[in-house]
């Protein structure tokens, strides 16, 4: 397959799993017993391992660790961090919620970072 082809699912990947993390983000908030549906808890896991496989076979396509990449990585260590806290480890519907807000800007920064290739992302 091209870098292309990759790169096209490593975006589809990136666009099921924001969409994903949204409504388990909102069913935590709202406390649903839906998040506890065995799909639920694995699906996430699935997709994120194929996104980060791409993207981890997009790097190495590149040949190189360019800085925008790093950003990437970085914000990718922080939403995961952020997402934890929004979807269990908040105590609060509204800490959930907090985490859940931030996790989103979080990714809009990195798919900023993909979009420019830079670190400043969307302020570039």
């Amino acid at each position: 397959m091209s870098y292309l082809a990759f790169k096209h699912l490593h975006v589809t990947l990136a666009v099921v799993s924001i969409v994903f993390f949204v409504i388990r983000a909102w069913w935590s908030v709202s406390e649903s017993t839906l998040l506890k549906a065995k799909f639920v808890r694995i699906a996430p896991h699935v997709i994120d391992t194929l996104l980060l496989l791409f993207g981890v076979l997009l790097a190495f396509m590149l040949g190189a660790l360019p800085g925008w990449l790093i950003a990437k990585i970085i914000g990718l260590i922080v939403y995961i961090a952020v997402g934890t806290i929004a979807i269990k480890r908040g105590k609060t519907p509204a800490t959930r919620a907090i985490a859940a807000v931030v996790a989103v800007i979080v990714f809009l920064y990195i798919v900023g970072v993909a979009i420019t290739k830079h670190p400043l992302s969307w302020l570039f």
